[in-house]
Order: structure tokens, then sequence, then C-alpha cells
């Protein structure tokens, strides 16, 4: 296999792996990387006393930054077909991937995403709002911080115990799940994503509660094939006390991610970023119906994604054909 470079989420399961202890041998089991990626990662990127994720991905950023191509900036049909894409909330990097999809043979509709990033500066500079369409809405990249240890949720069965064949992610039915919360009061959202085709299943929750996370739950997964659900990936929140509840039901297997160790669960990490630009931290949810989240649920699960070879969730869990990006 081609070797793909560290990302920011792997840097973030370094930084905690070390904290913790852990080998460069470990830590590269973990990751899937080999202990001579890790030791080199470790190497370069070290800080003034340690290693630090969020400082060891700014430096990466920088050294693999590319020149902006201007002339590309010129072609009318790359540069409409880019600010619509941004327009219908494509990340650049979406954008690049897909285009490399679709016009494998016309350099002149193609760009990197660094490219378009840039783009996408120099038109604020000039006074454009093209950057609010950017995920995070910010000019800069947002960094990782770190956070305090937590309670291990009793009577769990951690991650450790989940099956390594899981991680191939060869499979489907094994799902990461975790709740997207709203403003004090104000309900929250329940959000399952597939390992394998990143499609996204969601509940509207009115509470936090855990019996009502456990209904909403398994109403939500009647629209699943039973072939397709097997093993659930949760986080350590209340909300999920009554996990036993949804094996007997469901039929699955539930598996706890460490307290703090988001990167365990990075496919319904991303997700719910993704989310959040439809419903921002503070969000009333008892505000909408199960219709508004459906129609969001549908935009993502129809948003390309680089992981998928810039198919779509909805084309890959469904093996459906997609729809051309620019036409």
């Amino acid at each position: 296999m081609p070797y793909t470079q560290l990302s920011a989420q792997e840097r973030t399961g370094i930084f905690y792996l070390r904290q913790w202890g852990k080998s460069m041998r470990e830590i590269g089991r973990r990751l899937g990387r080999s202990p001579s990626t890790i030791s080199r990662e470790l190497r370069r990127n070290r800080g003034h006393f340690s290693y630090r994720n969020d400082h060891a991905q700014d430096k990466a950023i920088v050294r693999r930054r590319q020149k902006q191509v201007a002339w590309k900036k010129r072609h009318l049909p790359l540069w409409e077909g880019v600010v619509k894409a941004l327009q219908r909330g494509l990340t650049p990097e979406l954008i690049s991937g897909r285009l490399r999809r679709e016009q494998p043979h016309d350099p002149q509709m193609q760009v990197n995403a660094e490219t378009i990033y840039q783009w996408i500066y120099r038109n604020a500079e000039q006074g454009g709002t093209l950057y609010q369409h950017l995920p995070s809405r910010r000019l800069r990249r947002r960094r990782w911080k770190s956070r305090l240890s937590r309670a291990i949720f009793q009577g769990r069965v951690g991650i450790e115990h989940r099956p390594v064949s899981i991680e191939t992610r060869r499979h489907f039915g094994h799902w990461e799940s975790d709740t997207l919360e709203g403003g004090k009061g104000k309900g929250g959202l329940a959000t399952h994503v597939e390992r394998k085709s990143r499609y996204l299943v969601t509940a509207l929750l009115p509470d936090q509660r855990a019996g009502t996370y456990a209904d909403r739950t398994m109403d939500a997964f009647k629209t699943v094939p039973p072939s397709k659900l097997k093993t659930l990936t949760a986080d350590n929140g209340k909300e999920f006390a009554e996990f036993k509840r949804l094996e007997n039901t469901l039929g699955i297997n539930v598996y706890f991610a460490h307290p703090y160790s988001a990167w365990e669960r990075g496919t319904n990490e991303n997700t719910n970023g993704l989310l959040r630009r439809y419903f921002p931290k503070g969000f009333d949810f008892n505000s909408i119906t199960r219709k508004d989240v459906a129609r969001v649920m549908k935009k993502l699960n129809n948003r390309p994604r680089k992981c998928l070879n810039y198919r779509t969730p909805h084309e890959v869990f469904f093996n459906q054909p997609g729809v051309a990006l620019i036409t």
C-alpha cells in the first residue's frame, strides 16, 4: 500500500498513548503504522520540551504546503465550479478529490485542496465571504487541546476487547455512536456512523436520559438491515447506561472507548463536526422535527468523502452509482 501522511487524528492518538507510557511499537500497532513512522514523527515534531499533537500538526502543514497555482484561478470553469461546490457545503479537500475522480484527464479542471484554501484566504483579505462556507468558518486551523481523564463507565466492555478485524473496515455493520448536545434543556441528537461506509443514522432526543437514548436509537436502527448491524462503539457518557438493552434488542455487542480518547471514535467525531454546521452549539433541538433532521442526514449521506475515494456514504452503503459534481 502507498504511504499516507499522518492525520491530525493520528497525531492526537500518538500524544495520548505517549502520555500513557505506551511504546512506539504499541502505538504503531494501535494506529496501524510502523514503529519507524512513530519514531520519525516524534523526532521531527518534538517541541521544546515534549511532543504535542497541535504543534506537530502545525509543523506538518507548513512542510507540505504547496505554492498556489495562480493560472488555475483564471480558468473560469474551474473557479466557478469550486465556488459552487463551496456554496453546497463541500470542503476544499472533498472538492479537490472529487474533481480528480471526475476529470482525470483534464489538468485544467484539477486543483489541490491547499490551493483552494489559499483562494479562500485571499478572497477574505479582499472582503469576500467564501470563508463562511468552511466547516469551522475560521481562517486558521483549530488546535487540539489536552483534557483531564474522567471516570470510566461501570460495567462496560472496553474497546481493547473489540475484535481487531473491526479496525480494518473491511466489513459492514460496525458503528460508532455519540450524542450531539443542544443548549441546556434543549434536547440533542443521537448520532450513529457506520465505519466502512461512513453512513449516518440519527435520532432526535428531547432529553439526555439513558432510557430516551436507548428507545430512540432502537427506533432509528429499524431502517438498517440486520446484516449491517453487528457492533457499536460508544463513549462513556451517562446516556449509554442502558447499553445492555441495546445489545439484547438489536442483537449487537457494545464496546466503550477510553475516556477522552475521541480519536478512538474518529469516524463519529468527524461526522459530528459536520453536523455542527447545521446545529451549532447551544442549538434548540426541541424547535425542530424529525423531518428536519432527516433532511440534514440525507445531505451528509450524499456528501463525497476522501476516505471513500470521493464516493458518498449512500453510494457505498447501498452500492449505488453517484451523480456528477459539476455538469
